[in-house]
């Protein structure tokens, strides 16, 4: 092999080697493996098939690639062939056609390609989904948050709820709504944007910051257009200084923790239900806090829901969007030839 093949660049866009630190094994990070079935097995069929490398272990939850091959292989001519195959990759789902016939509505697969190839129709199925869902969602969040205000429920639910007060459960409450604290927020926000730098999935952390960001200014802007006093029922158990509506620990509360929340079931399907359900239940138990502590009106809260979730909604899309193109922006790249044994 040149000497071509002998250095890598640290900064490559594609590809990562992690460790090398034994002969004949390494460690890649690979842009675009997390949770990309096809890839994996495109990865694994090309490199088991060249005559150096004796085993791969691709992982989509970790992004990571294990190679074990000849000892007297150079890491970095690895990472040249890695960085190949993945631009091949992309350059073949490229190719790949997305209509099917009226006779077949099957899923289709090309030819000696582990890679699925979905019918549009398939995907304007799910589009739509989405988007009734969340027009029907947003509708009902108007619906409550009308008939609230105009019937006077809003101070009715309030001091229904005020009746509940106990030294201990006034604790609880604290507790649950400094969870949806600007502070606590920010970070968490820094920490996992700080972790998902680090693995490479900079769409991720440029998307929860982009959401945190967003969703305050969002907030203070709504609640500076409607400047809408806070309840003053009884004497509150916190401090607040800001107008009422929308509020603020709803909405972010919405987005932040929505947001982690969905790239969490991303990383575990396995346990979609129960991420679900923490999270569905961590942002009601903020909201609920709330009306608890007395500092917004129900329609604040349902308000906040609502305005967060079509925030959160935009933000993934956006996500899900960079995320399946963050490999498509590569496929030009001068690459060096793949290896070869005599």
């Amino acid at each position: 092999m040149g000497n071509s093949l002998n250095h890598f660049p640290n900064g490559n866009p594609l590809i990562q080697t992690l460790h090398t630190a034994v002969k004949g094994r390494a460690r890649y990070k690979v842009n675009g493996l997390y949770y990309s079935e096809s890839l994996k097995k495109y990865l694994e069929s090309r490199l088991s098939q060249e005559k150096i490398i004796t085993q791969v272990r691709a992982n989509t939850l970790t992004g990571n690639v294990l190679i074990f091959f000849h000892p007297k292989t150079n890491p970095n001519a690895i990472a040249w062939l890695l960085q190949e195959i993945v631009v091949d990759y992309t350059k073949l789902i490229n190719k790949l056609p997305l209509q099917t016939t009226k006779t077949n509505t099957a899923p289709t697969k090309v030819k000696n390609s582990p890679i699925p190839v979905q019918p549009v129709q398939k995907r304007l199925n799910k589009a739509n989904s989405k988007l009734i869902l969340l027009s029907g969602s947003i509708s009902t969040f108007i619906l409550c948050t009308t008939l609230l205000r105009e019937s006077g429920l809003d101070e009715v639910t309030l001091l229904t709820i005020q009746k509940l007060h106990t030294p201990l459960l006034d604790q609880v409450m604290l507790g649950i709504t400094f969870l949806g604290e600007p502070l606590v927020l920010f970070l968490i926000c820094l920490g996992l944007a700080t972790r998902s730098a680090y693995n490479q999935r900079p769409w991720e952390a440029n998307n929860l910051g982009l959401a945190a960001v967003g969703a305050i200014s969002l907030n203070i802007f709504l609640k500076e257009l409607f400047r809408r006093a806070r309840p003053v029922l009884w004497d509150h158990l916190v401090q607040v200084r800001h107008y009422s509506f929308p509020s603020g620990h709803a909405m972010a509360s919405m987005v932040i923790y929505g947001f982690i929340g969905y790239t969490s079931t991303k990383k575990f399907p396995q346990h979609r239900r129960l991420i679900f359900a923490g999270t569905t239940a961590l942002i009601l138990a903020i909201g609920l806090t709330r009306l608890y502590l007395g500092v917004h009106w129900p329609t604040d809260v349902i308000a906040g829901y609502a305005v967060g979730l079509v925030w959160l909604t935009a933000c993934i899309q956006t996500m899900e969007i960079e995320e399946k193109f963050s490999l498509v922006s590569y496929t030009d790249l001068q690459t060096k030839p793949l290896l070869t044994v005599n």
